[in-house]
């Protein structure tokens, strides 16, 4: 005879155990960033939680400096146990299907991230032994780093694409760099914005996303105008060429100078061809600015609000780190963003 039992469908419930805790008794639980309830440790080791919930959310259980990512709604009953001495965090959890896709993506991610710390402890004791060699080094482990870093947004990228009805496929294109993948987030958003109306982290992605969306590649760059270190008002349309690179910078970021001569390599290289560049500064002081131009030999078009963070095209960009870059081609075209290094000179190089 089949037995069944009766959820209660207005809530939702954690039953836990977590074995050699130690001292540590409190399993804290957040609702996102939200600290929503509290359990203490029994003598079996066991806990419970029983909340309500407005959909299917993320939970986080917390223990010492352990946290757990589980996924919840009203009717469920979950399953949890770990180990607190297990320093892979390993952890089992039954009852949720989208909690049971996270926690094997888990698994997925710890395999990259224990080959990143290979080659780190690789890296620290080359250069501990040998500081001389610290460039040679990290030019030899780098190639291997980026390898490890392709593999890790390859496969997150397909647990993405096999997840996307579901929560753990969003958990899992939330651990990629913006910056690599905007392109993929931005379509990804446009997929599920109305699948979870009532999940804060999922409609904080996708109101960001959208944001994005009027300057990411394939769009139309908006236009603006500002003016020169001269006072002469320059349209972004007034600015020609094959490739026209816009850049913002600042003198006070040691990034962008550390990237500057990169820039003037390439436009060097390639302005014959059709390359130009127009450069907008995050400065607030103009005499820092003209400075900088002048000791980085940057000698293409320069305009500024000086406002810092609080200049129009700055926010119109939605710029929140420099340095920042934005190509386009003739039509005005976003074709590509934060091309650095050898990636700026490999696509103008095939371009032009």
């Amino acid at each position: 005879m089949a037995v069944t039992s009766c959820k209660d469908q207005n809530q939702f419930v954690i039953n836990g155990k977590i074995e050699n805790a130690g001292a540590l008794k409190k399993v804290l639980l957040y609702e996102t960033d939200q600290l929503v309830d509290s359990a203490f440790l029994n003598e079996s080791s066991e806990f419970k939680f029983t909340h309500i919930s407005t959909g299917p959310n993320f939970y986080s259980l917390s223990v010492g400096d352990k946290n757990f990512l589980v996924v919840a709604q009203n009717g469920d009953e979950l399953e949890f146990s770990t180990d607190y001495k297990d320093t892979t965090n390993t952890y089992k959890i039954t009852g949720s299907d989208d909690s049971e896709k996270i926690r094997s993506f888990n698994e997925i991610s710890n395999k990259y991230g224990k080959v990143y710390q290979q080659l780190q402890d690789e890296y620290s004791k080359v250069v501990s032994t040998n500081p001389a060699a610290k460039d040679s080094a990290y030019n030899a482990i780098m190639p291997r780093f980026q390898k490890n870093a392709d593999a890790y947004s390859d496969a997150a990228l397909k647990f993405t694409e096999e997840n996307k009805d579901n929560l753990a496929g969003f958990y899992a294109i939330g651990t990629l760099d913006q910056t690599k993948f905007e392109t993929q987030m931005i379509h990804y958003a446009d997929e599920i914005k109305n699948k979870y109306p009532d999940n804060k982290a999922v409609q904080s992605f996708v109101t960001k996303m959208m944001a994005l969306k009027p300057v990411s590649v394939g769009q139309k760059a908006p236009e603006f105008e500002l003016p020169t270190p001269e006072g002469k008002i320059v349209k972004l349309s007034d600015v020609k060429g094959k490739y026209i690179l816009l850049d913002f910078w600042a003198s006070w970021c040691a990034p962008c100078r550390a990237e500057n001569p990169n820039i003037v390599k390439q436009y060097n290289a390639f302005k014959d061809k059709g390359f130009n560049i127009v450069s907008v500064s995050l400065d607030d002081n103009k005499s820092a600015w003209l400075k900088a131009i002048k000791d980085d030999k940057l000698t293409w078009t320069h305009i500024s609000e000086l406002k810092k963070w609080d200049g129009k095209v700055t926010n119109l960009y939605k710029v929140e780190g420099i340095p920042a870059s934005f190509l386009l081609d003739s039509q005005g075209k976003i074709v590509a963003k934060n091309l650095r290094g050898e990636e700026l000179k490999a696509f103008l190089t095939k371009g032009l």
